[in-house]
């Protein structure tokens, strides 16, 4: 028998069981679909955070409270980040090599606007030095200055998802708002970042330090310090001349008993590549176990098949059809069921991550696509094996029997 009369036998076998074989190839489209989508919004994730700590430049560094996980200080009191220490690395004398400091607070009001009420996923405090530090440009009016801060005027610059929101077609510029139960000036708004993920980084108020610690936060530590270094080649020079100043201000001789730890944009890219991977490994293998299951209804199908066309194959054996026709047509009914399955997962896989899944455009990874519709076709031919050897072996005269 030529492999064309094998597919054509292969394809009235299925077809005789319609609907026992689309749930069949149902099992495996889902397994190749979850494959391609779960590794696309891992994908879609990475790039999204890689592209946000990328619009923060390249000569960005960020100081925060605490030693990190796994350090020899962690047992040590952690002293907080204080303006005093935002200006201690403002003095040129000190970092000769940190071209502006940004200290922040961050907390989270409702704004509202005639009768508009909207929750402010985050509203920073901050000085005027944080737009150029973290790549900030106004799309409409201006920024606040360093005279709103002194006076600690309430003036705010806010981001296009919140004008959007609180405003609707309303220009926000010279409107007044009230955040928290404390009435705002909007001067400025941001232009649109358009980052994916669980934050919107476009849903931002930002305000004078003073006004936002008199008004939410208190005036305590800080949650940040932004730090812009004067070039991106004296980032490192900037970041030595950081920890050694933040030593001086918290009291710390011991170079590995730092209670502070001061980020560039190389360590977070690594640090999240590092977590991109195992995170993206975990999907895949959750989505593999779809594909699994998959190859398993496969099995569990043909064996079914193979029970209910015994005596078919006991004729077809008694006239001489030879045990490797046998075991070419079983294998080729599972593995059409699992390419057909397979392909179709390709296509749903592709078609949905063209749409946003919680938040997150999933990106496509070629591989995955290639990977998981040649694991599908492996499945089919892997886990209809056994039953096709089954049926190869059955003897004519009990085949023949079987009722």
């Amino acid at each position: 028998m030529n492999p064309l009369q094998t597919l054509r036998f292969a394809v009235a076998g299925l077809a005789a069981n319609k609907v026992r074989s689309a749930l069949t190839m149902l099992g495996v489209l889902i397994g190749v679909a979850a494959v391609i989508l779960l590794l696309a919004v891992g994908n879609g994730s990475s790039q999204a955070v890689k592209d946000s700590i990328e619009k923060l430049g390249t000569n960005s560094l960020t100081v925060t409270s605490g030693s990190g996980f796994g350090s020899e200080s962690s047992a040590t009191t952690v002293k907080p980040l204080t303006v005093d220490d935002a200006k201690a690395l403002a003095d040129p004398k000190q970092a000769p090599d940190v071209e502006s400091v940004a200290p922040e607070v961050t907390t989270s009001q409702t704004a509202i606007y005639q009768g508009t009420s909207h929750t402010v996923s985050q509203v920073v405090g901050t000085y005027p030095a944080y737009f150029e530090a973290s790549n900030s440009k106004v799309a409409k009016g201006d920024y606040f200055s360093d005279d709103d801060v002194l006076n600690s005027r309430k003036v705010a610059v806010i981001g296009s998802t919140t004008a959007t929101d609180v405003f609707g077609t309303v220009n926000p510029v010279g409107k007044q708002m009230v955040l928290g139960g404390t009435p705002f000036t909007v001067v400025g708004v941001l232009q649109t970042k358009g980052g994916t993920g669980f934050q919107d980084p476009d849903d931002v108020v930002i305000a004078p330090l003073p006004t936002v610690q008199n008004a939410f936060t208190g005036f305590g530590s800080l949650n940040q310090i932004l730090v812009e270094a004067k070039s991106s080649s004296a980032t490192t020079a900037a970041q030595n001349e950081i920890t050694t100043v933040l030593m001086g201000q918290h009291d710390i001789t011991d170079p590995t008993a730092l209670d502070f730890q001061v980020s560039n944009q190389a360590s977070l890219l690594t640090t999240q590549a590092s977590t991109n991977q195992t995170f993206t490994v975990l999907l895949g293998a959750v989505a593999a176990i779809s594909l699994l299951v998959g190859g398993i209804g496969i099995t569990n199908i043909m064996l079914v098949t193979v029970a209910e066309r015994t005596r078919e194959i006991g004729i077809r054996k008694a006239i001489g059809a030879p045990k490797g026709v046998i075991l070419g047509q079983f294998l080729a009914e599972s593995t059409l069921l699992s390419l057909i399955g397979g392909g179709l997962g390709v296509a749903v896989g592709l078609l949905g991550s063209r749409f946003k899944i919680v938040g997150i455009t999933p990106v496509v990874i070629p591989e995955s696509v290639v990977g998981a519709f040649a694991i599908a076709v492996a499945i089919g031919l892997f886990f209809g094996s056994y039953p096709a050897k089954r049926a190869a072996s059955l003897r004519p005269i009990e085949a023949l029997r079987h009722e």
